[in-house]
């Protein structure tokens, strides 16, 4: 395991202030923005949408920015969900309207983002409804590593309300544009010829329109599994197809089939033909097909990472799948361009959101001049190290970019030393949650309150967490102030 780089006392350096352009007001840029601002950075945040909340702002227009469906709840209670000062604790509302689930829908999450938004004093750095075109170096070689001066950079944006498009110069770019944007859609025969309706899950919002159907959905991942139950409950029968079968019949899947007679689990599309039939590959053969007459295929099959904004000569690669990024070192800093180039929230499936901030508080201390990084030839060699040992554990490229709660704890430990380390309740509530969602992942939200396995200390940290939670609501129905409740929690807790 690489250790960190031990920061220099404070006293050591003078912190430099940078003008810094932050490009996505979702929960990785925003998590980022607070920490740059609180480095003593000029930050402006560049958002394309006209509200905070990135992926979090449901738009009901499927061709908009944001895959986020009707029915979307979170996996994460939101005791997990929260920043270091600034907790997800359930809001009283004066017009009513919010969701005080554990686990609440996607509209509460993006007010708990315009609530911390509120606290931290960040919306007068954000430009919304602004589109970023293109991000070029002025000079005309690449920035490079170690430089003293910093480089500049050229951000032409467009003013999508005054269809204005402007051009301003900043110290240092931060990329936190996310990655559930832009469909990756598999390759399947008969797709082109296949004259029914399909579509990528980006596209999906309600169920309603299947009503009736049979449909098929292609991936058994979180969306594939959560979008299959919601038509399943308007359709007449829903099938998924798993690249593995044995790998998604888990036992959180073997309950939810036998509950639903109408779902169905099958191997991996075979083919698609004119007539509306989906043919699904057999153990033995083509012999062994299953053929289902479908009305519907929804492709449940992920995300290509996208940044085409970004000149070619910024050595940043999206792979053909679109599957990987490359070369960033710890997932964030391209070697050849760190610090002055970065990015926040490229990883998928993140568990919980510290992770966005110790990478935002890394950028921020790099970019000041406290955290010096590693030389360049370091972080290259540690990055080839890392995809050579992954390649000879054949673990696929994309999933480089899955991590597993240690992973955000080990992180948050190098990069986040001055504060306080996540409680190791939270840390055993992370694993609970994983335990409940593989037992059942059709009732594992809203069975949590009741779950007898959670340990003695896990219990106790939740009780502490309620206690700050009913002190809020108390302050509030005072008069208190609800942005101010949350904020005035120990940083960790």
């Amino acid at each position: 395991m690489s250790t960190a780089v031990t920061a220099p006392a404070s006293s050591e350096v003078k912190p430099a202030s940078r003008k810094v352009c932050l490009i996505g007001a979702g929960y990785a840029g925003l998590a980022a923005a607070r920490e740059l601002r609180q480095e003593g950075h000029a930050v402006t945040v560049l958002e394309q949408s006209a509200d905070v909340g990135g992926q979090w702002l449901y738009d009901h227009d499927p061709n908009g920015h944001s895959s986020i469906y009707a029915s979307l709840r979170v996996l994460s209670p939101r005791e997990l969900m929260g920043f270091s000062g600034f907790q997800f604790l359930p809001r009283n509302s004066s017009n009513g309207g919010r969701d005080a689930r554990r686990f609440p829908g996607h509209r509460e999450v993006q007010r708990f983002l315009r609530d911390f938004c509120d606290a931290s004093g960040l919306l007068d750095s954000i430009r919304f409804r602004t589109r970023v075109l293109r991000v070029s170096s002025m000079t005309m070689a690449p920035p490079r590593h170690g430089q003293e001066e910093p480089p500049k950079w050229v951000v032409k944006a467009e003013d999508q309300a005054a269809g204005v498009v402007e051009e301003e110069v900043f110290d240092a770019v931060v990329v936190a544009t996310g990655h559930y944007s832009h469909p990756r859609l598999p390759r399947i025969d008969g797709m082109a010829e296949w004259g029914r309706r399909q579509l990528h899950s980006h596209w999906y919002r309600v169920p309603e329109p299947f009503r009736g159907e049979t449909v098929v959905i292609v991936g058994s991942g979180d969306s594939g599994r959560d979008i299959a139950l919601d038509i399943l409950a308007v359709a007449k029968e829903v099938h998924i197809a798993a690249k593995s079968t044995e790998a998604a019949a888990t036992m959180a899947m073997r309950k939810t089939l036998a509950r639903h007679p109408h779902l169905h689990l099958h191997p991996q599309v075979r083919r698609l033909c004119a007539d509306g039939q989906v043919v699904f590959s057999g153990a033995g053969g083509e012999e062994d097909s299953v053929v289902v007459l479908a009305d519907s295929v929804v492709y449940c099959t992920g995300y290509r990472y996208s940044f085409p904004f970004l000149d070619a000569d910024h050595q940043i690669a999206v792979d053909e799948e679109g599957g990987a990024v490359a070369p960033l070192f710890e997932h964030t800093f391209p070697p050849s361009m760190a610090p002055w180039l970065s990015f926040v929230g490229v990883p998928r499936k993140v568990p919980v959101p510290w992770f966005f901030e110790a990478q935002g508080r890394w950028i921020a201390r790099a970019l000041s001049g406290r955290t010096p990084l590693p030389p360049e030839p370091e972080m290259t060699r540690r990055v080839q190290e890392r995809r050579r040992a992954m390649e000879l554990q054949g673990v696929p490229v994309d999933r480089a970019y899955h991590l597993q709660p240690q992973e955000v704890l080990e992180f948050w430990e190098k990069y986040c030393g001055d504060l306080p380390p996540v409680e190791e309740w939270k840390s055993e509530l992370m694993e609970a949650v994983s335990r409940d969602f593989e037992d059942d992942m059709e009732t594992f939200r809203d069975r949590a309150d009741d779950d007898d396995s959670l340990s003695e200390n896990v219990r106790m940290g939740l009780q502490r967490w309620y206690g700050l939670s009913a002190q809020a609501h108390q302050d509030q129905d005072l008069g208190g102030g609800g942005a101010a409740a949350p904020g005035t929690t120990a940083d960790q807790l």
